[in-house]
């Protein structure tokens, strides 16, 4: 069978923006991968966000003009149903590094949707964004605390294109 359409995604949607308040947050905005860690000095300290990895669903083979749905989790499984035939083997979930105070519970904020646009002006929806984070995040005993983030991204045959957009990622000490 001939892939009719081959959906590319590199959709950037780690590319993360945090929203600055005097406490404790850091700002940060990536439009092409990772970056450097960004700080804010507060009255509760540093909080320092750094994105390592971005999620990438790469390319996606589309076969009908049917829905379709593809699943990246943040351990890394991936699952296709609908008219999506195959996912690229270099699809990859996005990565945090949140630095500060030893021992500090911090919040993560995630939207649990994302919309992803192409040049050609197409939209497509990631529509259930899921992390790795304990139910209470709190930074170790040298001040760290990673994460992973995946989704799950929606569409039906007639998207085709490159589609990026940004994940808006706020990190604040409790």
């Amino acid at each position: 069978m001939i892939a009719r359409n081959a959906l590319l995604m590199s959709c950037l949607a780690a590319a993360a923006m945090l929203t600055a308040i005097p406490d404790a947050r850091a700002q940060c905005r990536l439009c092409s991968g990772p970056a450097a860690a960004q700080k804010k000095d507060g009255p509760s300290g540093t909080i320092d966000l750094q994105i390592e990895a971005t999620l990438d669903f790469d390319r996606l083979v589309v076969m009908g003009d049917g829905e379709g749905a593809a699943t990246l989790l943040p351990d890394g499984t991936r699952q296709i149903s609908g008219s999506v035939e195959a996912m690229s083997g270099r699809a990859m979930v996005g990565e945090a590094h949140i630095r500060g105070e030893p021992g500090r519970p911090v919040r993560i904020d995630l939207p649990t949707r994302l919309e992803l646009h192409s040049i050609g002006g197409g939209r497509l929806n990631i529509d259930e964004i899921v992390t790795d984070l304990p139910a209470n995040p709190r930074l170790d005993s040298a001040g760290n605390l990673s994460f992973r983030f995946g989704g799950r991204i929606r569409f039906n045959g007639n998207n085709d294109g490159d589609f990026r957009g940004d994940l808006p990622i706020s990190a604040e000490y409790l």
